[in-house]
């Protein structure tokens, strides 16, 4: 069997920058559905429920901060998914002026319900392949994933260290 030819690695990440987003544009979801009420969130919101836990409370100018807007443009998206009961915000009984913030039930749920691909879609590109195309396609994807994972501990070690 002939060995696979050398992919340097500059083509290989050009590889991944022309392939990945087309792969992503083609199957993402733009709004999620709560399972339960089939109320629609946006992108946006799932965002923020994302990075929200139901027993670790994070802080709202935190939270601002982490995702690139103001601690206003940030009260105002808690403001919603509050009305709607997905989080709850509370002062901090440390720091009375520090909101923090948890999900509810119904949060962790449509976070749990949420992915940022279509399964329809995704079924829609996978019959697109032959079976040995497919094959190999999943094979490629499954290695990919995990070499993330390992880039991802790698950094997680990284930062442990202080590097």
């Amino acid at each position: 069997m002939a060995s696979p030819p050398f992919v340097n690695l500059n083509t290989a990440v050009k590889s991944v920058f022309r392939d990945y987003p087309r792969i992503y544009f083609a199957c993402h979801r733009r709004h999620t559905r709560d399972p339960a009420t089939g109320e629609l969130l946006s992108a946006n919101q799932i965002s923020v429920l994302d990075h929200l836990d139901a027993v670790d409370p994070t802080n709202l100018t935190a939270l601002a901060a982490h995702m690139g807007v103001t601690p206003s443009t940030m009260s105002i998206a808690v403001g919603r998914l509050v009305r709607q009961g997905y989080i709850t915000r509370v002062l901090d009984t440390a720091d009375r002026r520090r909101i923090e913030l948890r999900l509810t039930d119904a949060g962790v749920r449509v976070r749990g319900a949420h992915s940022v691909l279509d399964p329809k879609l995704v079924s829609d590109m996978l019959v697109q392949l032959g079976d040995d195309d497919r094959h190999a396609a999943l094979l490629g994807l499954s290695l990919l994933a995990r070499a993330a994972d390992g880039a991802q501990q790698s950094r997680t070690v990284a930062r442990a260290r202080g590097a």
